[in-house]
């Protein structure tokens, strides 16, 4: 089973939607993955999130997991609707609410196989997870797939 993690920016436009429905096919189809996992603090989260469910109805194989930075005790999140279930990072229980996202993201990325990202700005924290997760694509443990500006 393989897993793709998603990394964007929060202000995404939606004339990504096509770019992002084709990589997503390509992933399933051509990279064999199995498993998508996407936050939900950015509207890049959400189109990932579209996407995905779309695949799904296709795929029936496809899991879509969201990602809860935040324990479930302090912040509870139901499962939203057309997502498989939630998943809270081990670990991360004694992280300073600040850093949580910045770590359950690398926590992804250290445990994903693919990496779908839309970055276009370099002061940014989707930017800052991209260069750590070069780190792991030297490696050869993650492969990186770079969405364009539409």
């Amino acid at each position: 089973m393989s897993t793709c993690f998603f990394i964007g920016h929060r202000e995404a436009p939606n004339s990504l939607l096509p770019q992002l429905s084709a990589e997503i096919e390509r992933h399933i189809t051509e990279y064999g993955v199995t498993e998508f996992v996407v936050g939900k603090y950015g509207h890049f989260d959400t189109l990932a999130a579209k996407c995905v469910k779309a695949a799904k109805k296709r795929h029936p194989e496809v899991t879509l997991t969201l990602l809860l930075p935040y324990h479930p005790y302090d912040r509870p999140t139901p499962t939203p609707p057309g997502f498989d279930g939630t998943f809270y990072p081990p670990g991360m229980e004694t992280v300073p609410k600040r850093a949580a996202i910045v770590r359950a993201n690398r926590y992804m990325v250290a445990h994903s196989e693919y990496l779908i990202a839309y970055v276009q700005h370099s002061v940014s924290n989707a930017w800052d997870l991209v260069e750590y997760a070069r780190r792991y694509e030297k490696q050869g443990t993650i492969t990186i797939t770079a969405l364009l500006k539409p």
